[in-house]
């Protein structure tokens, strides 16, 4: 396995990104850390170095493609060529989507789907005329299922399929060796549920069966040193809603009417004080640090076979190939 890779993250600071930030840090890798949070991004930095890793945490906002574009530059003066790059960093609203303004939906599919975009055009400026590198983007089961009272997510998550399909046959058309794959993420246990704006009269929480950010970190360190494969699915939960989707949207567009708005709120109501990452990072002051854990650890899961018959395709195949060509023989004895 290779080590010392240098590999870009961005949201970083906390859930998913700091996690998968960590476990890049586990293998030795150079990390750069991207978010808007000082105290996040210290505390993320801090993690990655006693791991094993190398950490530069970059303070930037992914909407701005020219600081992105800079951020970078530093990156490969301080570590070298980017040889990994993961594009993480979204912010969302929890509401219907008539409670949403159009300033807020816009600033959600700046960050959310605009920073990929950025970060995909960033990375690829250096790893194109190298023809090498990997990019990976956090996706999730909303990219292909628009879910209730998250319509600027599921809208955002959407185009970023459709941008990296079409991305992903560009490179093949070019026979370049630079790879773009997806990891698709089920509901995490991460912070986001509390400093996300919400106008959810209770706390806002992800679709069960919670998963912990672990797990989908595992996900995107295989993916980026695996980047062949055009996307990954983590959980059981996300091939089931997936499969789902494909042969009875209709029924599950009227399944998720009736359960999605009470499957995605907790019993204790909202607090209206509550911090907001929307326009500016929640953890920006001392002391405000989230890390990569949300208020789902008595309930999340720790393992996902799932995950692993994801990475092992072949393996299965030809688990099930040597099952038949047994079965076959034995029923030929039988005959």
């Amino acid at each position: 396995m290779d080590q010392g890779r240098v590999v870009v993250v961005t949201g970083a600071s906390g859930g998913i990104g700091r996690a998968a930030a960590r476990a890049f840090g586990e293998r030795g890798d150079r990390v750069a850390l991207i978010a808007r949070g000082d105290e996040g991004l210290k505390a993320a930095a801090a993690e990655v170095e006693r791991a094993g890793g190398q950490a530069l945490p970059l303070p930037v906002d992914v909407a701005d493609h020219q600081a992105l574009d800079a951020a970078a530059d530093q990156v490969e003066n301080t570590f070298g060529p980017i040889d990994v790059w993961v594009n993480d960093a979204f912010t969302s609203v929890f509401a219907r989507f008539t409670d949403i303004e159009p300033e807020e939906f816009r600033r959600v599919t700046a960050v959310t789907y605009l920073g990929y975009v950025n970060g995909t055009r960033t990375a690829l400026k250096r790893m194109l005329p190298r023809d090498r590198g990997a990019i990976v983007q956090v996706g999730s089961a909303l990219a292909y299922r628009g879910i209730p009272l998250q319509s600027a997510y599921c809208g955002a998550k959407h185009a970023i399929q459709g941008f990296t399909e079409s991305v992903r046959c560009e490179l093949l058309h070019d026979k370049s060796n630079v790879r773009i794959t997806m990891v698709q993420m089920p509901g995490v246990n991460t912070p986001q549920f509390d400093w996300v704006l919400s106008r959810l009269p209770r706390r806002a929480q992800p679709v069960p069966p919670i998963y912990q950010p672990e797990i989908p970190a595992k996900a995107i360190v295989h993916a980026a040193a695996h980047p062949g494969r055009r996307e990954y699915w983590v959980g059981g939960s996300t091939v089931g809603t997936l499969v789902a989707n494909a042969f009875a949207a209709g029924l599950l567009d009227r399944y998720l009417a009736r359960t999605g708005f009470e499957s995605q709120q907790a019993e204790q109501p909202r607090d209206p004080d509550q911090p907001v990452n929307l326009w500016a990072p929640a953890d920006d002051t001392t002391g405000t640090d989230f890390g990569a854990h949300g208020r789902f650890d008595r309930e999340a899961k720790t393992r996902s076979p799932q995950l692993w018959a994801s990475q092992h395709h072949g393996v299965l195949g030809a688990v099930a190939a040597a099952a038949a060509a047994v079965g076959l023989a034995a029923l030929s004895r039988k005959r």
